[in-house]
């Protein structure tokens, strides 16, 4: 399916009334898997990815090239929309941001999401004015085809817990051109319903910590437009790989692969 397709149907889930489910994929098998069980959509995971090419996840982990890479990948592997965990857009210039959308357009990438996190310890966040024009920057690379583009406010995954400030970033965003705003991190439902109210784009939230006690009844039942996970899925697929592996050195028994799919359960999926 043409990328601008994708991209329209993908900014038609935005539009509809009901929230709607985007789970992170990290190769083509993943997405592929997650496309047979009826998601209408899929991300990536700069996580995901990282963890899949031994690093750890952390800014500068990964490039451009490579995160563009396994978008592509992503999303030659089904028909669906992908959206593109494009980490802080590569760079601080607004132009570097624009230069990462053309990229994930030209890569088949229906949407994808940009940070306002620096990467570095002294200065966290980019300041508002500056996010601001990055955002925009980016929004209108968006505008110059069909892309659907998510502004993130990275305060509260690196410690800064200010709500109020957090929802001015949002909306300075919001005023910028985002098509979608995400704050990830927030773990309280009260939180949530607040950045919701303030304001006027859909919202995704990150349902992916252990602190959180809602489910996506309650988020749907607050207006929220788009729930993903991150990496949960790639950590919880290494935790069951680590639980094998123990099982195996440790009591050499291979009670694991009664849970595992089969072969044929995945030649099925990856034949299609």
């Amino acid at each position: 399916m043409p990328q601008a397709e994708r991209a329209e149907h993908y900014a038609e889930l935005h539009r509809r009334p009901n929230l709607f489910l985007l789970p992170n994929a990290w190769d083509g098998g993943t997405a592929k898997l997650l496309a047979s069980l009826g998601f209408e959509a899929i991300a990536t995971t700069s996580a995901g990815l990282a963890f899949n090419l031994g690093r750890r996840d952390a800014e500068g982990a990964l490039s451009r090239e490579e995160t563009l890479a396994n978008g592509r990948a992503i999303a030659e592997a089904t028909d669906l929309p992908v959206n593109a965990d494009l980490e802080n857009g590569f760079g601080d210039a607004p132009e570097d941001c624009s230069r990462t959308v053309l990229g994930a357009i030209d890569a088949g990438l229906a949407g994808g999401s940009i940070e306002d996190a620096t990467g570095r310890k002294d200065q966290p966040f980019y300041q508002l004015s500056h996010a601001a024009e990055r955002v925009r920057a980016a929004a209108e690379a968006a505008r110059s085809g069909t892309f659907v583009f998510t502004a993130r406010c990275e305060n509260f995954l690196h410690g800064n817990t200010d709500l109020a400030d957090t929802i001015r970033r949002l909306q300075a965003y919001q005023e910028a051109g985002a098509d979608v705003l995400y704050a990830p991190g927030l773990a309280k439902l009260e939180d949530i319903r607040s950045v919701i109210s303030s304001v006027d784009r859909p919202v995704n939230v990150l349902a992916s910590m252990a602190t959180q006690t809602f489910c996506v009844a309650d988020l749907a039942a607050i207006g929220v437009k788009r729930v993903s996970i991150g990496g949960s899925f790639a950590r919880a697929a290494y935790g069951a790989l680590r639980r094998a592996a123990l099982e195996f050195r440790d009591l050499g028994t291979f009670n694991f692969a009664k849970e595992a799919m089969s072969y044929a359960e995945l030649s099925g999926i990856f034949g299609k």
